[in-house]
This record gives structure tokens, C-alpha cells and sequence, in this order.
């Protein structure tokens, strides 16, 4: 049985998406344990403590998470009309990405294999209330 017309399946399906500001870089190539380090130091906090935070991580996966705050926070201020200040990192979360395998050769004719992994990173603002 059909829940009525297919434009009144997907614009109660369109209703039910999550309308809070976010960014998503997909494939980094950075695992997600070394991705999820910086995102553990900035979830919870507002926008400008978090980029303070990364900026002066030394770890690889920081620059990548300051430029998805900075494309967060633009989408928040350009597409949901919201303010800077009163925005914080909401969720915060890496996904697993497919993983490029590689071979080392080894003495008498080895080979083992090189997993580099790689990670879908998201960051999602909401604001204060």
C-alpha cells in the first residue's frame, strides 16, 4: 500500500532532515582514531574556543577540522542567517572512508600490505539557547 503521491513522500522526508548548519569533507586521508583526537578536544565547545583549540594543535587532522569549522560556521551565517558568536560545535563525528591498500616488499621475495586509511570527517553547529 502506498502513503500517498511520491512529492508527498519526499517533502515529509525533506521535513524530517536535520536544518542545523554543518560540514562534511569526505575522503581526508587521515584514519579516523587520529581524526577523532582533535574532534574529542572541540565537541561541546563554541565556534571561536574550537578554533583556537585546532589552531594550535600540531596534529594533521587539526587543519583539516579548522577549515570544516570555518565552512560550517559560513554555511551557518550565509544559509541559516545565524550569528557567529552564538554558535557551538554540536556534534562532531569521523566516519571510515575506503582504504587504499598497498604493497612493501619484504626479503625472500614478501610483500606485505600497507592499509592507508582514510575518513569522512563532519561537523555540525547549532546555536545557544
Amino acid at each position: 500500500m502506498s502513503k500517498g503521491h511520491r512529492s508527498q513522500i519526499k517533502r515529509e522526508r525533506n521535513d524530517k532532515k536535520d536544518k542545523r548548519p554543518s560540514a562534511t569533507l569526505s575522503y581526508a586521508r587521515v584514519s579516523v582514531q587520529k581524526a577523532c583526537f582533535v574532534l574529542d578536544a572541540i565537541r561541546g565547545k563554541d565556534l571561536a574556543q574550537a578554533i583556537g583549540i585546532v589552531s594550535y594543535n600540531p596534529r594533521y587532522a587539526s587543519t583539516l577540522v579548522k577549515k570544516l569549522l570555518e565552512s560550517a560556521a559560513a554555511n551557518a551565517e550565509n544559509n541559516c542567517e545565524l550569528q557567529r558568536d552564538s554558535l557551538y560545535v554540536a556534534e562532531c563525528f569521523a566516519n571510515t572512508a575506503p582504504t587504499m591498500k598497498r604493497i612493501h616488499p619484504r626479503a625472500q621475495g614478501r610483500a606485505y600490505r600497507i592499509l592507508k586509511r582514510s575518513s569522512h570527517i563532519t561537523v555540525i553547529l547549532d546555536e545557544k539557547k
